[in-house]
């Protein structure tokens, strides 16, 4: 069984002090916390998929009471996640999964994501998801997806990508650390549309091997984030133990982080015309589009259809979630002096609890 553990942590309860930021424009904002999605509560903020999969995989999404009722879906207080890793299927038969995604939509923000653990193997295809829409999306149109973290088999290094519709550009000289992914033909995907043949939409891919796969969840995990505003789009991934000060203590501050691993920059794709009302998703999903048309060069064994059936297969296949923060951005008016930083009491507290998401093999 494939489990998706949501780990509830403590926060300080003391003030944090906020320094404030500067726009382009002079004008200044805070960062201010939105939504937290943690503790026993979690699963309050989310919606239980049961669409065919966007991806064309291998599986069948099961409803929140179906989750429940067989313990693929539950809370306890401990960090263990145990499942069954006995039941085989029929080749071709798909498998039972959870697929969640948040009830509340978003048009800008600021989102931060804590994995301790993060599904991989052959034949999976493994993403956190912001599309627009909550059921299948047979064309890209207004309103895009973005997927901060995605990859498929025993991939070493995340990818970042991007879908639209037509009139969104990658920019090759964009500030970022990742490498720019390239189609067939030998060209980078800088053309983020979705209808292009076989959506690959646009993409970059982390640097470090420990982006994704074994060595992420090896080395404990880390932290993901993505700020999303008028400004454009930038992704930073942090290891566990290099994750800034600013957002262990509940006042991230993007303009410390240094150079993202991914970005869009404004004027080659407009962040507020292409990216509207996007929701969260946890997806864990087998063979489809990307997993299962790469899977005879991915130096897997077998075939896809064959890998699906033994669950014994899947044993790295989870999802161990410390918490999911976001921040929306808060202007600030009205003469501040620049030397002095803003208190503000901002308490991220969550009751002790771990968020087992099981997806069902």
């Amino acid at each position: 069984m494939i489990c998706l553990a949501l780990r509830a942590l403590f926060w300080p309860q003391d003030s944090n002090l906020h320094d404030l930021a500067t726009n382009g424009n002079g004008s200044n904002f805070l960062w201010l916390p939105q939504d937290d999605y943690s503790g026993k509560t979690f699963f309050d903020g989310f919606h239980f998929f049961t669409d065919s999969d966007p991806t064309n995989g291998l599986v069948e999404y099961v409803n929140q009471t179906y989750a429940f009722q067989n313990g693929l879906a539950y809370v306890n207080d401990d960090d263990r996640t145990v499942g069954d890793n006995t039941t085989w299927l029929p080749e071709g038969q798909n498998r039972s999964s959870v697929r969640i995604s948040s009830i509340a939509q978003y048009n800008t923000g600021l989102f931060i994501l804590d994995l301790n653990r993060a599904p991989w193997g052959c034949g999976m295809l493994a993403c956190t998801e912001r599309p627009p829409c909550s059921s299948h999306c047979s064309r890209w149109t207004v309103g895009g997806g973005q997927w901060p973290y995605e990859g498929v088999h025993d991939n070493e290094h995340n990818q970042v990508t991007w879908h639209t519709g037509p009139g969104c550009f990658l920019t090759p000289e964009s500030n970022y650390t990742g490498s720019l992914v390239y189609g067939g033909n030998g060209s980078p995907n800088l053309d983020c549309d979705g209808n292009l043949p076989s959506n690959p939409g646009c993409g970059i891919i982390e640097w470090s091997k420990a982006s994704y796969g074994p060595f992420f969840d090896a080395q404990g995990g880390g932290v993901f984030a993505m700020k999303w505003d008028e400004t454009g789009i930038a992704v930073y991934s942090f290891y566990r133990s290099a994750i800034p000060k600013d957002i262990t203590s509940g006042s991230p501050d993007p303009a410390n982080w240094g150079v993202p691993v991914a970005s869009l920059a404004p004027d080659a794709c407009d962040p507020l015309t292409f990216f509207v009302n996007h929701s969260i998703i946890f997806d864990i999903t087998f063979c489809g589009d990307w997993a299962g048309n790469s899977y005879a060069t991915s130096g897997c064994p077998g075939s896809c259809t064959t890998r699906l059936m033994d669950p014994s297969n899947f044993v790295n296949a989870s999802w161990s979630i410390n918490s999911l923060k976001v921040y929306k951005k808060e202007s600030i008016t009205g003469k501040v002096s620049s030397a002095v930083g803003l208190q503000a009491p901002l308490r991220w507290v969550s009751s002790l609890g771990i968020l087992v998401l099981y997806v069902a093999w």
